[in-house]
C-alpha cells in the first residue's frame, strides 16, 4: 500500500532511514520539534511503502510556491529510501509515481530529485521512474 505517512509512525520511519544514511537516527527534542513543524506543513509529505504492515520503503516530496510559471509551484523529492529486505520489489517506484501524481495535483510544473549516488543501477533507476539528467545542471553548496 502506497500512502502518507500517519504521525505515529515516526520510530518506523527512523529505522528505515537507517538503510540510507547507514546509522541509526536517535529522536531527540529537536526532532520531536522537527516532526511536529512537518505535520503542519501543508506542502511536506513523506510517502510511504508499506508491506507486510511495515514501512518498506519511503520518499518526501515537498512542493515549493513560486512566482514564477504563471505562480506555478515546483516540487522537490528528497530521501529516497528502501529497506534492504525490499529492494527489488518495485516499491520505491510506486512511492515516486505517488509524488508524481502529488505534485501534479498541486499543480506543479516540475519536480525535481538529486541523488549523491554515481552507481550506473540508482541512476538508471531514476531514469526508468521519469526523471532525466539532461535538463538542468546540479549545484550543492553544503553549509554547516
Amino acid at each position: 500500500m502506497i500512502r502518507e505517512i500517519d504521525k505515529s509512525e515516526l520510530g518506523a520511519l527512523l529505522a528505515l532511514y537507517k538503510h540510507l544514511k547507514g546509522e541509526e537516527l536517535l529522536l531527540d527534542d529537536d526532532g520531536k520539534k522537527v516532526w511536529e513543524e512537518i505535520f503542519e506543513d501543508k506542502n511536506y509529505h513523506i510517502i510511504v511503502a508499506e508491506e507486510d504492515g511495515e514501512i518498506a520503503s519511503s520518499c518526501t516530496l515537498v512542493v515549493i510556491p513560486n512566482l514564477t510559471h504563471h505562480h506555478r509551484p515546483y516540487a522537490l523529492i528528497e530521501n529516497v529510501v528502501t529497506h534492504k529486505s525490499y529492494r527489488g520489489r518495485g516499491l520505491a517506484t510506486d512511492c515516486l509515481d505517488y509524488a508524481s501524481k502529488l505534485a501534479e495535483k498541486k499543480n506543479c510544473y516540475k519536480i525535481m530529485l538529486l541523488t549523491g549516488s554515481k552507481q550506473e543501477s540508482t541512476l538508471n533507476f531514476y531514469r526508468r521512474a521519469g526523471f532525466n539528467s539532461e535538463d538542468k545542471t546540479a549545484f550543492i553548496k553544503w553549509l554547516k
